[in-house]
Order: structure tokens, then C-alpha cells, then sequence
């Protein structure tokens, strides 16, 4: 009896009951993609950009519409610019929360 007790609480000390999360959600969120200025929009604060991955909301490369955050964020850009960006999902929209020039 002591041998099972001593093993069961071996192995509730060392394997945990669930998995743990890869990254913490602000870590996630934080990561920046790269991306490729199509076009931008001051009428409606949205801007279009040429994607790659990104990681934060598993989506694929791809061109694409999203809302900014803030209009001041588009005075940082122009067409053509090679950017990173930081998107998150704001009421259902893609919603750029961050962009800068790759210099």
C-alpha cells in the first residue's frame, strides 16, 4: 500500500493535469508580421495590406481590408511600404492596433 501511495503522489507532482499555453496571450497578441502597404484609406481609417502569416490570429498569407485602431496610424505609412504590424480581432473585425515602416 505505501509503494502506491508514494507512486501516485510521484505522478501528481511531476505530469501535470492539463496542458499549458505555449505563450501568454499578451505575448501573442505583441507579435508582429510583416506586411507590404496596397493601400490606404483616411475616408474610412481602413488599409489594405499584402501579408504574410499571422501567428496571433493563425491566419494565412494573403492580401487583405483591416480597420485601424487610430487614424494617426496611417500618417505613418504610404503605399508601397514594407511594414510590421500588429493585428488583433476587435469586435469581429481585424483591426490593426500597430504599424511601422521596415527602414
Amino acid at each position: 500500500m505505501k509503494k502506491m501511495i508514494v507512486l501516485i503522489a510521484a505522478l501528481t507532482l511531476s505530469a501535470p493535469l492539463y496542458a499549458q499555453p505555449a505563450a501568454p496571450a499578451a505575448a501573442a497578441a505583441s507579435v508582429m508580421s510583416d506586411g507590404v502597404v496596397r493601400k490606404i484609406d483616411t475616408s474610412t481609417n481602413k488599409i489594405t495590406l499584402k501579408h504574410g502569416p499571422i501567428a496571433n490570429l493563425d491566419m494565412p498569407g494573403m492580401t487583405m481590408v483591416f480597420r485601424v485602431v487610430s487614424p494617426t496610424l496611417l500618417n505613418n505609412v504610404k503605399v508601397g511600404d514594407t511594414v510590421k504590424f500588429r493585428v488583433e480581432k476587435i469586435n469581429g473585425a481585424m483591426t490593426v492596433m500597430d504599424i511601422q515602416p521596415v527602414k
